[in-house]
């Protein structure tokens, strides 16, 4: 059931949540030159609802940094863990292609590589690999610390959904806008193949020179922040 949901759950996540970018970049679309704002809320609301339909399957993971965090602290079984991501990356993957097929029209539409990758998968607003390396890292870091929170806090029932599409619109409006913040290696990685292997009109290269940042970024804080939060709770 762990591998359905994860799988499941981070479909819906790439689905939505690049469905929102392509909504707002390719051509003809009814939200093109949405901005930011429209992207950011949009991605906000595809985690929490991929989190609500998949939290009580699997636990709601839907990235392999939140995976390798909790790992990393004894909450997850080491075993689970190519089970977790191995869905993940399948999630992603299928997230892609219904996206391809849902504005099949509007490829053609769309003339320029780099809008038609940011549909797919993040790049860097200026390219600088240590601060572009850290955005991601700090991010991510935010991200699980506040997951690994709610449990502590002990909210109200349904309100940890609400809760992780919050961290992430704030890391999106506050931190997101030099990477394009990604804080999950599947929803980059993933993405990213489809756009090498499917036939899209007018794409460029996939950036393979950049996608390892948005791959072991996340990994790195997200340890390093479940570390770190473990422990503050333990000395508390």
């Amino acid at each position: 059931m762990n591998f359905i949901g994860e799988c499941l759950g981070t479909f819906i996540l790439v689905l939505l949540g690049d469905g929102v970018v392509s909504a707002c970049v390719l051509h003809k679309t009814k939200a093109q030159n949405s901005g930011w704002v429209t992207i950011v809320l949009g991605w906000a609301a595809a985690v929490s609802i991929a989190v609500y339909v998949t939290g009580f399957i699997s636990g709601a993971h839907l990235n392999p940094a939140v995976t390798l965090a909790l790992a990393s602290v004894g909450s997850l079984p080491w075993a689970q863990v190519p089970i977790y991501f191995l869905a993940q990356m399948l999630g992603a993957m299928l997230g892609a292609l219904a996206l391809y097929l849902h504005y099949y029209p509007h490829w053609q539409e769309t003339d320029d590589p780099t809008t038609i990758l940011s549909c797919f998968s993040t790049a860097p607003a200026i390219r600088h690999t240590w601060s572009n390396f850290f955005g991601e890292a700090l991010g991510t870091a935010i991200l699980v610390v506040t997951v690994m929170a709610i449990g502590p806090n002990k909210l109200a029932a349904g309100f940890g959904p609400l809760l992780v599409g919050l961290v992430v619109a704030a890391v999106g409006f506050s931190l997101g806008a030099t990477t394009g913040y990604a804080i999950n290696p599947a929803r980059d990685l993933g993405p990213r193949l489809m756009h090498q292997l499917l036939p899209i009109p007018n794409k460029g290269n996939s950036d393979w020179s950049y996608a390892w940042i948005p791959v072991f970024g996340p990994l790195v804080g997200g340890v390093v922040g479940a570390l770190i939060f473990q422990l503050i709770l333990n000395h508390i």
